[in-house]
């Protein structure tokens, strides 16, 4: 259980720290279309990503697969800002005409669970159960996931529902946010 707890809180704080910034400008442009009453289906968005980035975490740390952590640096913002400018494309918000996030999730996930490969590769290295320990580190993940979404949606409820904020306004303007620091990133990480 003592593992469990440490892995636990090692994916909880993989989300919800400053360090994982460019994790939650990707949840938050990945939520940005959606509103409260949306919220089952921004769960199963949240989960399609975690799945992503659990099999290539578990594909990393049975080294089937290695990238260069610069590369995957890289590209991790890059999928911020393809994200993002999805989002500006959108005409119609509603759940079932945005069935292509999923994918872009599921896809995503793989790059982001690179990023991270390395760092818990070492972790696991003298760990006996890798399988439980990954999964009690996704199960963090994704309750860290889970209160990102939450104060997105409870957010848009806000500004769209109570302030009647225009949806689209509020769309670009979250997609804007995310779209220029992942960009700053882009640049930063490739000079560097």
């Amino acid at each position: 259980m003592q593992d469990f707890t440490f892995y636990f809180k090692l994916g909880w704080e993989h989300i919800i720290s400053w360090d994982a910034l460019d994790h939650i400008l990707f949840v938050l442009a990945l939520s940005a279309i959606y509103l409260l009453k949306n919220w089952k289906q921004v769960l199963v968005l949240v989960t399609a990503f975690t799945i992503g980035h659990s099999l290539t975490l578990a594909l990393s740390v049975y080294e089937i697969i290695k990238i260069k952590d610069s590369l995957v640096e890289f590209l991790i913002p890059c999928t911020i800002v393809a994200t993002a400018v999805f989002n500006f494309f959108q005409k119609d918000f509603e759940p079932r005409n945005l069935r292509l996030n999923y994918f872009l999730a599921l896809f995503f996930g793989l790059i982001h669970g690179l990023g991270f490969a390395n760092t818990i590769r070492f972790m696991l290295a003298g760990d006996q159960s890798i399988g439980w320990s990954l999964f009690a580190f996704n199960i963090g993940l994704e309750a860290g996931q889970a209160i990102v979404v939450l104060c997105i949606l409870l957010l848009s409820f806000l500004i769209v529902n109570k302030l009647k904020i225009k949806r689209t306004w509020w769309v670009w303007t979250l997609s804007a946010i995310a779209f220029g620091v992942a960009c700053k990133m882009i640049v930063e990480r490739w000079i560097g």
